[in-house]
C-alpha cells in the first residue's frame, strides 16, 4: 500500500542504518584501541575476569622484584659464608702448624689474629640494602628470615602472599657466623664451644666474642704456653664449626637455587596470565577489518535503498499530473 503519510520502506532503511552506524562504532572503536573487551558495557563478565587477572599481574610484578632482593641477599650471604669457610680451612692449617714442636707459636698467634679480624670483616660486609644474615646485631633477637616467594589467589578469591624462610637455627646448630647478643648462642663462631659439644672439657673456647659474651669465654689463641691437648681441642673445634657453616651455605644454596627456580615460575604465571587475558579481552583485527569492509558496504547500498524510498513520494505524485 502506498502512503504520502507514512514511509514505511524509509522507516526501514532508517532502522538499518542506525543499526548498521551501531556496529561500525563498536567496530571502529575496537580497530583503533586493539580491545574486544574495553569497558563493562561490553561484556560484564569478561570485563571483570580481565579487571582482576590484569591487577594481578601488577602483584606478580611486585613479587618478581621483591624475589630478586631476596635473592641478592641470599647470594650475598651464601658467597660470605663461603669466604668464611676458607678462612677456617686456614685458621685450622695454623693450629696444626701449632702443634709442630720448635714453632714460635706467638707468630702463628699473630696469623691466628688476622684471620679473626679477616673473618669479622667477611660476615659484617656480607650486606645488602642494609640486610645481614650473617651477623646477629647487638640488642636484636635472631628470627627467621622471610622472603616473599609467591601471589596466591584462591578460589575463594582470597590473596596471600607466600613465603619462603630461612631459619634462625638453634642453639644446637646455629647458622649465624657472629651472634652479638647475649653469650652469642646463635653465632657458630661465638657459641662457646661448651654450649656446641665440640669442647669436651668445658672449658669454653669461642672462635671470636661478641658484644655481650659470657666472662668465661675463651679465644681460640696459641702462645708458646699453650699445651698440645689445647691445641687439638681448638683444631676440633675449628672442624665443628667448618661443619655448621657448610650445612649453613648448603641451606643458602639451596634458598638461592629455589629463588632463581621461584623468578621463572613467577614469569611463567605472568605470561600465562597475560596470554588468558587476551584471550578473552584482545580483539582479532583482522576479523574486525573484514567485518568494517563489509558493514560500510552495507551502509552505502541502506544509503541507496532510503534514497529510493524517498523517492516512493515523487513517484505517487506524479500518478496526479
Amino acid at each position: 500500500m502506498a502512503s504520502i503519510l507514512t514511509n514505511t520502506s524509509a522507516i526501514a532503511s532508517i532502522d538499518r542504518l542506525r543499526g548498521l552506524d551501531r556496529s561500525l562504532n563498536t567496530t571502529e572503536n575496537r580497530i583503533s584501541s586493539g580491545l574486544r573487551v574495553g569497558s563493562a558495557s561490553d561484556n560484564a563478565a569478561y570485563w571483570s575476569i580481565t579487571t582482576t587477572m590484569r591487577s594481578d599481574d601488577k602483584a606478580l610484578a611486585a613479587v618478581k622484584d621483591a624475589i630478586a632482593l631476596g635473592a641478592a641477599s641470599a647470594d650475598t650471604a651464601y658467597i660470605g659464608m663461603n669466604q668464611a669457610i676458607d678462612v677456617m680451612s686456614e685458621y685450622k692449617a695454623k693450629l696444626i702448624a701449632a702443634r709442630e714442636p720448635g714453632l714460635d707459636r706467638d707468630k702463628i698467634n699473630a696469623e691466628l689474629t688476622e684471620l679473626r679480624e679477616q673473618m669479622r670483616t667477611i660476615a659484617e660486609g656480607a650486606s645488602f640494602n642494609g640486610e645481614n644474615w650473617l651477623v646477629t646485631q647487638n640488642g636484636n633477637t635472631e628470627t627467621d628470615r622471610k622472603l616473599v616467594g609467591s601471589f596466591i589467589r584462591g578460589e575463594d578469591g582470597q590473596v596471600r602472599v607466600g613465603e619462603i624462610t630461612y631459619s634462625k637455627g638453634s642453639a644446637g646448630t646455629p647458622n649465624r657466623l657472629i651472634d652479638e647478643t647475649g653469650p652469642g648462642t646463635f653465632g657458630i663462631l661465638t657459641q662457646p664451644g661448651l654450649a656446641s659439644g665440640w669442647d669436651t672439657h668445658m672449658s669454653g673456647y669461642v672462635f671470636m666474642t661478641g658484644k655481650d659474651a659470657w666472662p668465661s669465654a675463651r679465644l681460640m689463641e696459641v702462645d708458646n704456653s699453650t699445651s698440645n691437648e689445647d691445641i687439638d681441642i681448638m683444631i676440633s673445634g675449628t672442624e665443628y664449626m667448618m661443619q655448621l657453616m657448610t650445612d649453613a651455605a648448603a641451606d643458602l644454596g639451596a634458598i638461592s637455587s629455589r629463588l632463581e627456580l621461584q623468578t621463572e615460575f613467577v614469569q611463567d604465571i605472568r605470561d600465562a596470565s597475560n596470554r588468558g587475558v587476551g584471550k578473552l579481552r584482545d580483539a582479532e583485527l583482522n576479523l574486525e577489518s573484514t567485518r568494517l569492509k563489509a558493514m560500510q558496504t552495507q551502509q552505502q547500498l541502506s544509503i541507496q535503498a532510503l534514497s529510493i524510498a524517498n523517492s516512493n513520494g515523487d513517484n505517487l505524485l506524479s500518478l496526479y499530473r
